[in-house]
């Protein structure tokens, strides 16, 4: 009798229960946005250092770019087009110290790559 009271209440308990619902509201200072906004201006101009792997056509740098992805996980690259082709790059190096330790790298696997000074560094 006892396995049956138990039995009972817990099924009751179980078709009883029911998920709450509810809201959240998040306040976040205005400034917040701003800040993202100014964050973004400032990353869009800032000039890196990069590696240029190679260059082609349109399928020639996406085969290019996805087998630099394997050699170098986690490190950025991207596929540029400046006429008359598309060209692979990797990279967003600060220093030229930098720069040049991860070009010795890049080398090994592509002989061919060339390290790119940023547009403002004359030297």
């Amino acid at each position: 009798m006892k396995t049956f009271v138990f039995t009972a209440f817990f099924m009751a308990s179980l078709f009883g229960a029911s998920a709450q619902e509810g809201t959240v509201n998040i306040k976040q200072d205005e400034k917040i946005d701003r800040l993202l906004a100014l964050y973004a201006e400032v990353n869009s101009k800032a000039n890196f250092y990069q590696i240029q792997v190679g260059f082609g056509n349109y399928q020639k740098a996406q085969n290019l770019k996805s087998q630099v992805e394997v050699d170098f996980p986690g490190w950025y690259s991207k596929i540029e087009f400046e006429s008359p082709t598309y060209r692979v790059r990797l990279g967003k190096f600060k220093t030229k110290l930098e720069a040049e330790r991860k070009y010795l790298e890049v080398r090994k696997k592509y002989p061919d790559a060339m390290l790119l000074k940023p547009e403002s560094d004359s030297r």
